[in-house]
C-alpha cells in the first residue's frame, strides 16, 4: 500500500469517514472509494466504483468479478449508531435489539427516574437536554434518530437537531394526527417541508405492533430498510 493511500485511511478514521478500499488482485493498484467522490487507479471506472459503493451499502467486504478482473473491495465503514429520544418502555427493547444489530446506542434523557443502568444495562445513557445531546453527539450519516417520549418539549428539539444532520434515518413515535401537530410545530419554527419530510411518523413498518417490543421490532425494520435499500450508501 502506498504512503498515501495508507494517509488517507488513516485520515478517513479519525473522521469517521465511510471508505472502501479497492485493489485489484492482479495487478496491485488500489482505488479509494466514498459516497461522493474516489482516487486512485480505478476512480474514473463507473463499474468499479458503482461495485464499491454497493458493497458500502452491504456493509461486508468480498471479492467481485468485474470482466476479467478479480477486485478486492475492503469496507470500512464507521460503526452504525442508534441516537434515542426518551427512555421510555419502547426505549428498552429497542436499545437492547439494536446493540445486537450491530449499533453503538444512546439514550437521551433529562429525567433521571427514566435513565437508569438498570432499565438500561449496558446502554450510554445521556441527561443532558436533548438538544444538548444531540449537538454534542452530532449524528453523520451512518446514525438513525429515533423520538419516543410524546412530549413535545423533549422530542421537538432532538428532531429540529435532527433534520438537519445528515443522519440516514430519523423517526419519531405518534400517531398521525400526533405528527400533523408536531409538524405545524415545527413549521412555524422554521423548518422546511422538505426538512420535515425526512420524519418516519408514525415510526417503524406498520406490521400491526402492540406491544413495546413488537413495536421495537417495526421501528428496527424500517431503520434496517432505509439503511440498506433507500437511503444509498451512508458514509
Amino acid at each position: 500500500m502506498k504512503r498515501k493511500t495508507l494517509e488517507a485511511l488513516l485520515g478517513d478514521q479519525e473522521t469517521k469517514t465511510a471508505v472502501a478500499l479497492v485493489t485489484d488482485l492482479d495487478s496491485g493498484l488500489q482505488t479509494l472509494v466514498h459516497h461522493d467522490s474516489a482516487t486512485g487507479a480505478d476512480a474514473g471506472n463507473a463499474d468499479v466504483v458503482a461495485c464499491a459503493r454497493a458493497t458500502m451499502r452491504d456493509d461486508r467486504s468480498r471479492l467481485h468479478e468485474i470482466g476479467d478482473r478479480r477486485i478486492f473491495v475492503e469496507v470500512q465503514n464507521p460503526p452504525k449508531r442508534l441516537i434515542i429520544v426518551g427512555a421510555v418502555h419502547i426505549a428498552q427493547p429497542l436499545s437492547r435489539m439494536a446493540s445486537v444489530s450491530g449499533y453503538d446506542v444512546t439514550v437521551i434523557d433529562p429525567r433521571a427516574s427514566f435513565a437508569t443502568d438498570e432499565r438500561f444495562p449496558g446502554i450510554a445513557l445521556n441527561s443532558d437536554w436533548p438538544d444538548d445531546a444531540m449537538r454534542a453527539l452530532d449524528p453523520d450519516r451512518r446514525t438513525a434518530v429515533v423520538t419516543l417520549t410524546h412530549d413535545p418539549k423533549l422530542d421537538d428539539p432532538g428532531l429540529e437537531i435532527a433534520v438537519r444532520s445528515p443522519a440516514f434515518y430519523i423517526g419519531a413515535l405518534g400517531s398521525r394526527k400526533t405528527h400533523g401537530a408536531r409538524v405545524e410545530r415545527l413549521t412555524a419554527a422554521g423548518f422546511t417541508e422538505t426538512e420535515l419530510a425526512r420524519i418516519h411518523a408514525p415510526v417503524g413498518l406498520d406490521i400491526g405492533a402492540v406491544s413495546p417490543a413488537e413495536i421495537a421490532v417495526s421501528v428496527l425494520a424500517q431503520i434496517t430498510d432505509v439503511l440498506h435499500r433507500k437511503a444509498g450508501t451512508p458514509a
